[in-house]
C-alpha cells in the first residue's frame, strides 16, 4: 500500500509517494528528497542532530512520521540561507566557531532558530523565572536549557551558547 503526501520543503512544493507508513521525516529528507543535510544520529530523538523546522516549530525529524505531515511546511538547514546569503545564525556559528566535526551543527542552528523564535512569541522554559510573565531575556540559562535536547559529542557548547546569544541580539 502507498501514500502519496505534499510538502512545502524549503520553500519549494514537493509531493512523495511513500510504500510504508512507517517512513519517518528523518528518512523522507534525506533518502527521497536528497537533503542530507539532517543528520541521523541517535534515530531515538534523544540527540537532536536530526532537528527541523515544521511550521516553524522545532521538531526531531526522526520521531515524526512523514504520513502525518501532509501539507506542511519543513525547513532544514539547506533552507535557512545560501551560501552567498547565510541565515545570521549560520554566521554566527561560523564567526563564533560554534562547530568542531560539525555533525551536530544542522540541527544544532535549526533549534537554535526555532528557539529564538518560542523566545520572540514570550513562551517560557524550565529556567523561566515567571511562568506568568513572558520571557524577554535571552539569558545565558535560558539559551543552555532551550537547546538541552541538542547534544553536541565534541562539546563545543560554550561556542554554540555565544553564536546563539550573538544572532539572538540581531
Amino acid at each position: 500500500m502507498s501514500l502519496s503526501i505534499s510538502l512545502t520543503v524549503n520553500g519549494s512544493p514537493r509531493t512523495v509517494a511513500l510504500d510504508d507508513f512507517r517512513v519517518t521525516l528523518l528518512d523522507l529528507l534525506r533518502e527521497h528528497l536528497g537533503l542530507t543535510g539532517t543528520k541521523k544520529g541517535c534515530d531515538h530523538g534523544q540527540c537532536g542532530a536530526c532537528t527541523v523546522l515544521v511550521d516553524g516549530v522545532r521538531k526531531n525529524a526522526c520521531l515524526n512520521l512523514a504520513a502525518s505531515l501532509d501539507a506542511r511546511g519543513i525547513v532544514t538547514i539547506e533552507g535557512l540561507g545560501s551560501e552567498e546569503a547565510l541565515h545570521p545564525m549560520q554566521a554566527a556559528f561560523i564567526e563564533h566557531d560554534g562547530f568542531q566535526c560539525g555533525y551536530c551543527t544542522p540541527g544544532q542552528i535549526c533549534s537554535a532558530v526555532g528557539m529564538l523564535s518560542e523566545l520572540k512569541d514570550g513562551l517560557p522554559s524550565a529556567v523561566t523565572a515567571d511562568l506568568r510573565e513572558p520571557v524577554v531575556d535571552m539569558a545565558e540559562a535560558e539559551v543552555r536549557e532551550r537547546m538541552s535536547g541538542n547534544i553536541c559529542r565534541c562539546a563545543a557548547y560554550p561556542n554554540i551558547v555565544a553564536a546563539i546569544l550573538d544572532a539572538g541580539k540581531a
